[in-house]
């Protein structure tokens, strides 16, 4: 066997297994996410991404295992980004505390499908046609310019989001939970119910994130060991980040920024190697650390001196009045 598919053993095992625990031990029907239990479950995932991190060091030489940091890195980010996205869904359905658990895993597993396919697909474009991954670059540069300059203020329009009038469309759809189950019967005729929407809505609204993230995981690295691998080991996260964000949304306010620096930073470094200008890795790994930290540091300082201002501009106008 090949070092690679050696290693495409290791991360299939290592996926199956983990994959194991979380339904067995994480994912019971009606278990209630704490903080506590979110801080666990993003220790673990982070963990298994890094110690496959020393393993491709070991078994595929460093520049593969930075390569893959890189892009495991750049797609934890934009998940973050994904994830209070995934909070407006939930809000807007309503969906009980009770069943985020089985929801999030279920729509996460149709989102590692399609980006599966996505990367396939990808690969097999890169190879035949190399010049598309300037078409990427160009992408990506005017997708983080248009990210910097929106505004954060602005919240998503789900009733009119087009996946959601698809699917009133053609099937028939109830507000109704039903307990926890995808559909119910409603005076004999059988109804989706709305956790069924939710998980569609969930897979749906990754496929349009993975539009932007996996052709920058081609800019980093177009080995099909890295960009399969780093997809899913972000994505794989994603529940429990979930848990661990959904009440602090606000403390990342200027997170879009950063990541939009990272995206148009990934387009040029594309579009210059038509140049012959070769990026190394580990400044790619350099500048996606500064911006994601960066941008986290600075968001948190501008929301606790948001709240640090609030008592005292109470105190102004009860001197006022």
């Amino acid at each position: 066997m090949t070092a690679e598919q050696i290693t495409f053993l290791t991360f299939g095992c290592l996926l199956i297994l983990a994959l194991a625990f979380d339904l067995g031990l994480l994912s019971k029907k009606g278990t209630q996410i704490t903080i506590k239990k979110a801080i666990w479950q993003t220790a673990f995932w982070v963990k298994l991404a890094m110690l496959f991190f020393g393993f491709l060091w070991i078994e595929n030489g460093h520049e593969i295992a930075l390569s893959y940091v890189s892009a495991y890195l750049m797609e934890w980010s934009l998940s973050i980004d994904n994830i209070f996205v995934f909070i407006l869904i939930f809000g807007f359905f309503k969906v009980k505390e009770q069943y985020y658990g089985r929801v999030l895993l279920i729509g996460i597993l149709m989102a590692i499908f399609f980006r599966i396919i996505f990367i396939s697909i990808g690969i097999g474009l890169v190879k035949q046609f190399h010049w598309i991954l300037y078409i990427f670059g160009a992408i990506l540069v005017y997708t983080g310019i248009s990210m910097f300059r929106a505004k954060h203020d602005e919240e998503a329009d789900l009733e009119n989001n087009r996946v959601y009038r698809l699917l009133k469309r053609v099937l028939p759809l109830t507000t109704d939970d039903g307990g926890g189950k995808w559909t119910t019967r409603i005076n004999g005729k059988k109804f989706y119910t709305s956790l069924f929407v939710v998980v569609v809505m969930l897979a749906t609204t990754d496929i349009v994130f993975a539009l932007d993230s996996i052709p920058a995981v081609f800019a980093i690295s177009p080995e099909p060991l890295v960009v399969y691998t780093s997809n899913i080991f972000a994505v794989l996260g994603l529940r429990s980040l979930f848990f661990l964000l959904k009440g602090a949304a606000n403390k990342f306010a200027h997170l879009q920024q950063g990541i939009a620096i990272v995206l148009i930073f990934i387009g040029i470094k594309m579009l210059v190697e038509y140049f012959h200008i070769e990026i190394p890795v580990y400044i790619s790994l350099l500048v996606i650390v500064t911006c994601i930290v960066a941008s986290i540091i600075y968001s948190i300082n501008v929301s606790n001196r948001a709240l640090e201002s609030k008592p005292t501009d109470a105190g102004i106008d009860r001197e006022i009045h």
